[in-house]
């Protein structure tokens, strides 16, 4: 080989090199590539996820459904300092050069990654351990429903993970402690609340704990033989005796000791520098800049003027001078005629139910929309061992491969609190075209960075499934039906209700029961959920505002283009805006629909 071609394959392997490099740990020559990387490196990152996207098993591609995420603070460490280094290069880029749709990606992940490293401040203010959220429950849920237990390699990956259980509860540990030293403990009725359910989940038998109950009936399908399902079995078992138990144990112990310390303040205002930061909560949550004393006001007004509506309803219905109208549908709620009865047969009826309200409005939203999510939904219940601390209902995405369709999950831990008035109105938000359709579309976006198909603004998604509320509300949904139109009313309230009470806990210092009581004054829900709603308030300070601060603003945006364009005004194009672009801040929301405000004037 000549000295040529030694230069020349010399040359070829630093231009190889530095592409990598560049790729992997520098500057991307094309932003593109930074779009991916900051995404994959995140993904990489956490295995659960990867199980959720559902992308590599359709490659044959298994290791990650092996392992749990790295929780450790050390690893949070890092991934701050890279999120750092992230946003420096990415505001490296030539603006002048990116075109129109590559500045809107640049954008959105300059606000999420820039807000991610605002809350590094904050990042031992939370309680990573909560009623609602935390390893103790989202673990064995994450189990029981998105691990893929569909082969034989599957069925050993989900043994391996059940090993892991004890390095990832050791790491969280290590950052309640970190807390702890900072003085950031939870509200007393929390641990308590946790506390029951570690030692309900913990103090059963192996065999007739949902891991090991879940997992025998799905390997039953896989048709392996007799021999390989006892040892998979005896395997799930031993896990759960020797590493699960034990984790939990740890917890349990942890947290009757830190019971003694806590007290009943509930606010985040007790914690060190407390006002910043739920004013940072407010921020990352509604993606707007409002204080806590306009976002309390903005309640307010919205209370007043729903239950106004609602009076008028009511009036209309042979019920004038009522007082109190929630009052009113929490006696309309204790009627056998809005009630079902309280046996799994009643519960059957109800999911039944849910399906049909989906098929009926699926069936007629061709005026309303012109692009529709390829994803199935269907309708599940609450596992049942999440039903006392979960919400009403929650929607969980379908994954990106399209093997594993959309669920509407919907709490039937007591038929005396579904009242039949209010499902037309929780099935549009969870499901069509709520949630269903905003995630659904956005997993299915082509043509644009990966991240954005992902990425998550509270505000836009609860915004869109409260705005498609209202949507089906005005499309004349309720026509024939003024009870749900009055549910429907009362869900708007309610979510009213919460920018005035998360603001009272968190900023005005309310006490938990001072907010039970303003809620059980201003909506119609049961006493039961009205604490479970206080008591999820608490822990996740500011997210409820985000409901109905998206929602006003996908209004007063609607209405913009509205008065703008006049005539041709076209609402099925509208909902493309909002849709196609996937999930972003409010603010950026409201520059794309200027844009193409301009683009049909």
């Amino acid at each position: 080989m000549t000295l040529f071609w030694y230069i020349l394959i010399a040359l070829i392997l630093a231009l190889l090199a530095w592409f990598v490099v560049g790729l992997v740990w520098g500057k991307p020559w094309r932003i593109n590539l930074l779009y991916a990387r900051t995404f994959l490196r995140f993904a990489l990152g956490s295995p659960e996820l990867l199980t959720h996207l559902g992308i590599l098993e359709k490659l044959g591609i298994h290791w990650h459904n092996a392992k749990l995420a790295d929780a450790s603070v050390a690893h949070e460490s890092r991934q701050f300092r890279r999120l750092a280094k992230d946003l420096r290069i990415l505001r490296s880029y030539d603006r002048r050069r990116q075109s129109n749709a590559q500045l809107l990606s640049t954008d959105i992940m300059d606000w999420f990654l820039d807000d991610q490293l605002r809350g590094e401040t904050f990042r031992f203010h939370d309680y990573p351990l909560n009623q609602m959220l935390g390893i103790q429950s989202e673990l064995p849920n994450f189990m029981l429903t998105l691990h893929p237990l569909v082969s034989r390699t599957e069925a050993r990956n989900y043994v391996r993970r059940l090993s892991r259980f004890g390095v990832k509860f050791d790491q969280v540990l290590e950052g309640l402690q970190m807390r702890e030293q900072k003085g950031v403990l939870p509200p007393r009725f929390v641990i308590r609340r946790v506390l029951d359910e570690m030692i309900a989940f913990a103090g059963q038998p192996a065999v007739q704990n949902p891991l090991y109950t879940v997992f025998k009936e799905k390997i039953a399908a896989l048709k392996l033989d007799q021999p390989e399902q006892a040892r998979l079995l005896a395997d799930v078992e031993s896990q759960i005796n020797t590493v699960v138990y034990p984790a939990y144990q740890k917890f349990i112990t942890y947290f009757t000791a830190l019971e003694t310390k806590a007290t009943d303040d509930d606010g985040v205002w007790k914690l060190p520098d407390g006002a910043a930061f739920y004013a940072h909560c407010l921020r990352s949550n509604t993606t707007v800049a409002l204080n806590p004393a306009q976002v309390h006001a903005i309640g307010l007004a919205e209370v007043e003027r729903i239950e106004g509506e609602m009076k008028t309803i009511l009036t209309s219905l042979g019920y004038p001078g009522v007082e109190n109208a929630p009052r009113k549908l929490q006696e309309f709620a204790t009627e056998e005629r809005f009630l079902y009865p309280n046996t799994d047969e009643g519960r059957s009826q109800a999911l039944a139910d849910y399906q049909r309200i989906l098929d009926d409005i699926n069936a007629n939203l061709d005026p309303l929309f012109a692009v529709r999510p390829k994803a199935a939904l269907k309708v599940a219940r609450v596992p049942e061992f999440r039903e006392k601390t979960s919400a009403g209902a929650y929607y969980h995405p379908a994954d990106l491969g399209g093997g594993r369709p959309g669920v509407f999950y919907a709490n039937l831990r007591d038929m005396n609190e579904v009242a039949k008035f209010g499902m037309k109105t929780l099935a549009y938000h969870e499901g069509i075209p709520g949630h269903h359709f905003q995630l659904a579309i956005a997993m299915e976006l082509r043509g644009v960075p990966f991240f954005r198909r992902l990425v998550p603004f509270t505000a836009y998604a609860e915004g869109w499934a409260l705005y498609a509320e209202k949507l089906v509300r005005e499309s004349g949904a309720y026509a024939d039906d003024p009870y749900s139109e009055l549910g429907c009313l009362d869900a708007e309230l309610f979510r009213a209700v919460r920018l005035v009470v998360d603001t009272g806990i968190h900023a005005m210092r309310w006490t938990r029961q001072q907010a039970i009581d303003y809620m059980a004054q201003h909506t119609a829900q049961a006493p039961e959920t009205i604490v479970s709603e206080v008591e999820r308030y608490i822990v996740m300070p500011g997210q409820a505002c985000a409901y109905k601060i998206g929602e006003l603003k996908l209004l007063e945006l609607r209405q913009k283009a509205r008065q703008a364009l006049g005539d041709k005004f076209d609402l099925r194009q509208f909902h493309n805006v909002l849709l196609k672009n996937g999930s972003m801040p409010l603010s950026l929301l409201e520059r794309v629909v200027d844009e193409s405000i301009k683009g049909v004037g």
